[in-house]
């Protein structure tokens, strides 16, 4: 027995033994370490190399320290006098520890960062969650609070992801260690408190831009008693303490500690991070990463706990920070995968900012998707551009949104700004290069959510019935396809167009748009006033179907002529109607023969309603109007000009002023009866005809079919001109030198002979430096290659020799004559030119359908 006794007191004299030599050579080792980390410390190594060093050193001392058995009471078995002098070491060892810590601290508070590392190490392994690590991050915390009163600014980002870590340990079961944690966060916010270098001027920030709630609390609600009963109020403290950043560093460190296998650790972020977020959501920063987390997490999984908790952050972020939460989920692959649409469902349930929600979609919207060229792909082929598919991802996004039923009435109100974003869309989509099968569906099915949630389900149906929806993404296919939708919409009057006129006319006021797009908005615009709007409109509509006329784009100027067309009835209400004719009349020189042809007969159709006062002011402008275009490229558009001027002549009668203003321009007509289009010609003899009638010419035998001949015509008529109206000479010949240049040969051929016949029986009113102008004119023509010109030219260049070197005396004898001569019945052909172009054809009903009635628009032609 004595023997057993002896042996008991060996074992227990070796372990003592093996304890002390333990503890003595952690306390050694323990020296040389700090003697290493303060010599690092005041050497000129690389700050962050030095903490890197200093950190690696602290963890193999802590690692040591902390594995060392605890001298808690019944832990170790010795004398009284051996264990209170092992104990006495093991608190220096430790003392030893928190003194390096403390002055590292106090030479820089960024070394606070190595607590937060203590505090990981702690969690990595369950052996090192003990009260005294935990004694000693609070008294180097105590050590700092008291430091930061002494420094202007303070750098210690790691307080954000220490409170976390120390916040997780509120729920601990031993409580020693919760009362340390909450000791440990009580210092912490006293230090982020002192935190705000200019702390009046961010109090009254900050009460002025979040209210009272963004106010710091009292140091007496950082005690630590009343943090560690109430998480709520933990929760509150820290999110008003803490700058925006490091509390965004607290939320996301929460929210990665969801993913850890430790349920119970999992349930204690999650509470804490709702209770964060539901108070100060709003002082988060960096949003796109804490939704980015969500995702990442979402796609791993998680179990229905950590899913709701997920998605509940991520609507809570939501309700704080929409559009940030909005543009990071744009900005994933589309097609979106089940983590995204999720999230989109979360995002959904706050009907409290579906606005704003809406704006961010609609402000993607604006873009357009890209395209590229695949390189994998023999020939050129195109793809979906994977840099830029938010506008993309935004039509899906709608797709989710718009039929949920909280959204209704935010979506009734944005109701004009989606669908002309949506139709916008469409029309970006088809005009991409891809394959037709590989060509986005989402605008198209948000569109078709959009009516039926709008309450426009039978818009929905007719359009179908009419094959919209198949062709829309078709390019030939899209302006037909706005026609279609437009005139459907109101068809069907549909109870939004008030909002939607007033949404097209802002946009309208507020300037330039993409040409593609302002078409779109124009159809719409016009659409909606022909249906719900009686004529005459507003002068603030009238207005920008003035401007219209004008536009770039030949559709939109053809819109607004034909919108214009149909107001005639009302013309003479129109507030400065003279001013829109004006528009009209400078329209014709547009590079558009549609164009031109639809402000022809808009205009015809204004003047027949035209009150007489008004018509009488601008007939001139007109009728020179008219006379410009009958050179112009397009024989439709000659043929039409050169009737409404025989319409002209009719309405003016016997108006002096306007009826010489027509026959100085009558040059133009006579040689146009060379023009190698039927249809023109047809026109001249009708107009021609008209002045007979309206002048008493007696020339209308000479335009029938079987007398016809172009050289008698223009000999009858220029002899009627000078007679009557000799002062029109000049501006006859002007315009005839003019079509000397003509592309077209039978009108230089024309001009050539026209100005024979005005120097013949008008050279008497010619003075010299005139005729020599004719003369170098024609001169030029004798090097025309074009068939016959040569010798009418010549001819014509003889008789202006001629008339030039008349004695004085002659000129005043032929005057003379010609003054009391009115028969030119004696008047001989000068060059007796048989025509070759198609001047024979006959007038019937057959030829005058070749031109357009009136009222049809250029779209005819």
């Amino acid at each position: 027995m004595i023997s057993s006794q002896r042996q008991k007191n060996s074992l227990r004299w070796h372990h003592v033994e093996h304890l002390a030599n333990s503890l003595l050579e952690a306390y050694a080792t323990l020296l040389c370490h700090q003697s290493m980390i303060l010599a690092i410390n005041s050497s000129s190594v690389d700050p962050l190399q030095q903490y890197d060093t200093q950190l690696e050193i602290i963890k193999s001392s802590f690692k040591m320290i902390f594995g060392l058995p605890s001298f808690d009471e019944g832990t170790v078995r010795t004398s009284g006098e051996d264990a209170e002098e092992l104990e006495i070491l093991y608190k220096n060892i430790l003392s030893l520890l928190e003194d390096t810590l403390l002055i590292l601290v106090s030479k820089d508070l960024y070394k606070l960062q190595i607590l937060k590392e203590m505090m990981v190490w702690m969690r990595e392994d369950n052996l090192y969650l003990q009260e005294k690590p935990l004694v000693i991050i609070s008294k180097v915390l105590r050590f700092a609070s008291r430091k930061v009163r002494e420094h202007t600014s303070i750098d210690a980002p790691c307080l954000g992801v220490l409170a976390a870590e120390l916040s997780l340990l509120y729920s601990h079961a031993d409580l020693t260690i919760v009362q340390q944690a909450s000791l440990a966060v009580y210092y912490l916010l006293s230090i982020a408190k002192r935190q705000m270098a200019d702390f009046q001027k961010y109090k009254a920030k900050m009460q002025y831009e979040c209210g009272n709630s963004c106010l710091l609390p009292p140091d007496s609600e950082f005690r630590p008693g009343i943090l560690k009963q109430d998480k709520t109020k933990l929760a509150q403290s820290i999110g008003q303490t803490l700058l925006p950043s490091l509390l965004t560093d607290f939320v996301l460190y929460l929210l990665t500690k969801l993913s850890t296998s430790n349920q119970e650790t999992t349930t204690k972020a999650a509470a804490i991070l709702k209770l964060t977020l539901k108070y100060h959501a709003q002082k988060i920063t960096r949003v796109s990463q804490l939704v980015d987390t969500i995702y990442k997490q979402l796609n791993e999984n998680p179990s229905y706990f950590i899913k709701d908790v997920l998605l509940e952050v991520a609507t809570l972020l939501t309700q704080s920070s929409p559009k940030a939460v909005i543009f990071q989920l744009l900005d994933y692959p589309v097609p979106a995968d089940k983590a995204v649409m999720l999230m989109w469902q979360a995002v959904g349930t706050k009907p409290q900012v579906a606005p704003q929600v809406l704006k961010a979609i609609l402000l993607v919207l604006k873009d357009k998707p890209w395209e590229v060229e695949d390189s994998l792909q023999e020939g050129k082929c195109f793809i979906l551009d994977a840099t830029n598919m938010m506008p993309l991802a935004a039509s899906q996004a709608l797709c989710v949104l718009l039929p949920i039923n909280s959204y209704n009435k935010t979506v009734a109100q944005f109701f004009p700004e989606l669908f002309m974003a949506l139709m916008f869309q469409l029309l970006y989509i088809s005009q991409l290069r891809v394959q037709t099968q590989d060509r986005p569906l989402y605008a198209r099915e948000a569109l078709r959510i959009l009516l039926n949630c709008s309450g426009l389900q039978h818009v929905d149906t007719a359009l179908k019935n009419k094959f919209f929806w198949s062709h829309i993404y078709q390019t030939y296919y899209y302006h037909d396809g706005v026609n279609l939708m437009a005139r459907t919409l109101c068809d069907c009057n549909f109870p939004q167009f008030p909002e939607t006129l007033r949404y097209l006319y802002k946009i309208l006021v507020q300037g330039p748009r993409r040409s593609e797009e302002h078409i779109i908005i124009v159809t719409f615009f016009i659409k909606i006033l022909d249906k719900f709007f009686k004529d005459p409109l507003p002068e603030l509509f009238l207005v920008f179907l003035r401007n219209w006329i004008s536009d770039s784009n030949p559709e939109i100027s053809k819109l607004s002529l034909q919108k214009i067309t149909s107001m005639a009835p009302v013309v003479n209400k129109i507030e400065n109607v003279s001013s829109l004719l004006t528009s009209i009349l400078d329209a014709f020189v547009s590079r558009e023969d549609t164009v031109v042809i639809q402000a022809l007969l808009t205009l015809r159709k204004l003047v027949d309603k035209l009150d007489k006062v008004t018509y009488s002011s601008l007939c001139t402008r007109i009728a020179s109007s008219y006379f410009c275009l009958m050179d112009h490229f397009s024989g439709s558009v000659r043929s039409l000009a050169i009737r409404h001027l025989a319409d002209l002549l009719k309405d003016v009668g016997q108006q002096t002023s306007t009826l010489k203003h027509i026959m100085r321009g009558l040059a133009p007509l006579l040689l146009c009866l060379e023009d190698s289009d039927g249809r023109v010609v047809s026109a001249c003899k009708y107009t021609l005809k008209i002045c007979d009638s309206e002048l008493e010419w007696s020339i209308a035998n000479l335009l029938k079919d079987e007398n016809y001949n172009f050289e008698l015509v223009v000999l009858y008529t220029c002899n009627h001109l000078i007679l009557s109206h000799e002062s029109c000479t000049t501006y006859l010949i002007c315009d005839a030198l003019r079509f000397l240049g003509n592309p077209q040969v039978h009108l230089r051929r024309a001009a050539v002979i026209l100005l024979g016949y005005l120097a013949q029986l008008g050279g008497h009113l010619l003075f010299k430096d005139e005729i020599e102008v004719m003369t170098e004119a024609v001169e030029r023509m004798l090097q025309d290659e074009g068939p016959g010109i040569q010798k009418l030219a010549e001819i014509t260049h003889n008789l202006l020799k001629k008339i030039a070197n008349r004695p004085r005396s002659t000129t005043i004898k032929l005057a003379i004559q010609r003054f009391f001569k009115f028969s030119a019945k004696e008047l001989k052909l000068i060059y007796n030119w048989k025509s070759t172009t198609q001047t024979d054809l006959p007038e019937t009903e057959d030829q005058l359908s070749l031109y357009p009635p009136q009222d049809t628009t250029a779209s005819d032609f």
